[in-house]
């Protein structure tokens, strides 16, 4: 008799994500069936020749008595090994022909998928970001990965990482995004020397951070992984510092920017307390109601708007 079959998406990363090995199962309701299973496996990190091991005296306490004194370390040493994480996103309704599994391969959209699973991977994260109270766990994305497979397996073989089929998904896509994603479309890479230069600009204290900045940041990631409440708070947090230090500047070329930011001012601050009141002890049905995922994204998009204008001619000036 023939094996349902799984099919999922997964993804390797040559760090260790935060969370132990292990499988975890992703509901969005307590008394619903899970949505998605996660596998978080490490896989064995590369070994340095022994060669370089010997040259470099970290075979020291394997190879005869152990120095006391400092080892020197020669020129251009082999690259220290590094960790990887491989984590698998199954979808738990089974298959029950491979002519099926073939075809989900077959039509699978590909931006979509890997950004669906990317998001499930991010939330097992932050749950073991506060789990753990570490604030050094954080959040990953599709460029990120070594390798981005599709595939289909058996149950006890996906959830050992492993598959009957698979094949690897280049990154990134070429096709265009689907529609409706709050996903920013990729940078063209003739822009790409402008962040170089703004951060020369930072580390010679020639440019200014300012405090809004950050804020901007976290909230961009929290609406791209949908977790509104989050990029709602920062996001007035970050208007309300943005419209401060900006008008500080006393920067002519910003004033219609910011005249369009403190517009967007009571919206933003509109939608901070509808994140409150789902959070806190306001009455049953307001629990219903979601940040304005439109309201947010513009907002956010004007602000980051403005802060490119800001760098955009000498950085500062």
């Amino acid at each position: 008799m023939a094996q349902p079959l799984f099919v999922f998406i997964q993804l390797e990363f040559p760090w260790v994500l935060g969370p132990a090995d292990g499988r975890y199962l992703m509901r969005r309701y307590e008394d619903r069936e899970p949505e998605r299973v996660v596998v978080i496996g490490a896989l064995e990190a590369g070994r340095l020749p022994l060669g370089a091991l010997l040259g470099s005296g970290l075979t020291s306490g394997l190879f005869g008595r152990r120095r006391t004194h400092a080892q020197v370390v020669p020129a251009g040493p082999e690259p220290a090994p590094v960790p990887t994480t491989r984590v698998t996103v199954i979808d738990p309704v089974s298959l029950s022909a491979e002519k099926q599994a073939r075809a989900w391969l077959a039509e699978l959209d590909r931006d979509r998928e890997v950004h669906a699973a990317v998001d499930v991977v991010n939330r097992v994260i932050q749950s073991h970001r506060i789990a753990s109270a570490d604030p050094y766990t954080h959040a990953v994305s599709p460029a990120q990965a070594l390798v981005i497979r599709a595939g289909w397996g058996e149950g006890e073989q996906v959830a050992d990482g492993r598959w009957l089929h698979a094949r690897a998904l280049p990154w990134p896509p070429h096709q265009s995004r689907s529609a409706g994603s709050r996903r920013r479309p990729r940078r063209d890479r003739s822009l790409a020397l402008r962040p170089q230069e703004r951060l020369a600009a930072l580390l010679g204290v020639r440019s200014t951070m300012l405090l809004c900045e950050e804020l901007a940041l976290r909230a961009r990631e929290d609406l791209d992984h949908r977790r509104l409440a989050h990029a709602a708070l920062e996001l007035d947090h970050a208007y309300e510092l943005a419209i401060h230090e900006l008008a500080a500047e006393q920067r002519q070329d910003l004033a219609i920017r910011i005249a369009e930011l403190e517009q967007l001012r009571a919206g933003v601050q509109a939608q901070a307390q509808v994140a409150l009141a789902r959070h806190g002890d306001a009455p049953r049905e307001s629990v219903l109601v979601q940040p304005d995922e439109d309201v947010i994204a513009h907002a956010l998009e004007r602000l980051e708007a403005t802060l490119r204008a800001r760098t955009a001619s000498g950085f500062d000036a």
